[in-house]
């Protein structure tokens, strides 16, 4: 029988985007309910060509799913997680909320669907920077095992969510028009023609959270405790797709076309072929693969390379993972 679903945060970027990619994937549902905030509830989407009117998230407008696709704030998740959890319902959550909780698979599909066998009804999705870089990590350390990643991200306003698009194209125009930079509203500085190296509020050893995010979620999907790990996470005036340039230092000699051979046979993952070409975040954009280029020597290293990574941020960052949970849930029988 096929799952009644819910979606929290319908009418968010993600949202959005989830609906088009459960279409296109043809994703079985008996039933959609999709809800929001108050201030949003009322709102009309279409979903396989019908209008359905969207409603405040509560407990007699979840009453009835089988699956809960959640992506709003941690707030909106640690409320309804436990409530959901309760009733035996699950949860697939797009936020940070439960991510490194011992009890919670931070899944993959791809890379770590075994962990979907112990789920106790919350899922996590990784942070959609994490989620292509592990892809290609999982990839290559089947030719030698990973020493040491590090990673500078480019990562489109979508990230933060509609909004930061909004602002972007605004202050885009403005300077088209030769005219003055509406108010900022979202970020700290103008983010057109401008990047900030800052993503998230700063943290630990004065990294961001969105980089130690990046390091404790490649570190629970991989199941490599401690693997040495940094990254600079960068936003850039960018609406979709996240790019990165990574270099790994693998504990032995990797050759560099049994690493090719490796990502290409990584379910979901595009190797460029030819180390002098490479994929733009315009042509990752509206595609569900991860997408590797310029995969290279690393000569400051015994054992190293170097590569670009990218993919778009809405889809296989967020959505597109979140219903490839959902279907691997289904054929596994762990509804």
């Amino acid at each position: 029988m096929d799952p009644t679903v819910a979606v929290i945060g319908a009418t968010g970027a993600v949202g959005e985007v989830f609906l088009r990619v459960a279409e296109q994937r043809e994703f079985p549902m008996a039933k959609l309910k999709l809800l929001a905030s108050p201030r949003s509830a009322g709102k009309r989407l279409t979903f396989r060509g019908q209008q359905i009117t969207v409603e405040e998230t509560s407990e007699a407008t979840l009453e009835g799913a089988d699956i809960v696709f959640c992506s709003a704030t941690s707030a909106v998740s640690k409320q309804w997680g436990p409530w959901l959890r309760e009733r035996g319902v699950i949860m697939i959550d797009d936020g940070s909320a439960y991510r490194m909780d011992a009890d919670v698979p931070l899944v993959v599909p791809e890379v770590n669907g075994d962990d979907l066998e112990w789920h106790n009804h919350i899922i996590s999705i990784p942070n959609c920077t994490t989620t292509p870089l592990v892809m290609a990590l999982n990839a290559m350390r089947q030719v030698a095992p990973l020493k040491r990643v590090t990673a500078a991200t480019y990562q489109a306003v979508t990230g933060t969510g509609a909004a930061a698009a909004r602002e972007l194209m605004a202050q885009t125009e403005a300077i088209g028009r030769h005219e003055a930079i509406p108010p900022i509203e979202v970020y700290p500085q103008q983010i057109a023609l401008n990047v900030l190296p800052q993503v998230d509020d700063f943290d630990e050893d004065d990294y961001t959270k969105e980089e130690l995010k990046m390091r404790n979620e490649t570190r629970k999907i991989l199941h490599i405790d401690g693997l040495p790990f940094s990254s600079t996470c960068v936003r850039v005036p960018v609406v979709l797709s996240h790019s990165e340039a990574v270099h790994v230092e693998f504990e032995s000699d990797a050759p560099m076309k049994q690493l090719h051979e490796a990502l290409r046979a990584q379910e979901g993952l595009v190797i460029g072929e030819d180390p002098k070409t490479w994929v733009s975040p315009l042509q990752a954009a509206n595609d569900d693969r991860v997408f590797v280029s310029r995969l290279r020597p690393d000569r400051s290293v015994e054992h190293g390379v170097a590569f670009w990574v990218v993919s778009d941020n809405l889809r296989k960052g967020a959505a597109t993972n979140a219903i490839q949970i959902a279907e691997e849930l289904i054929r596994r029988g762990k509804l």
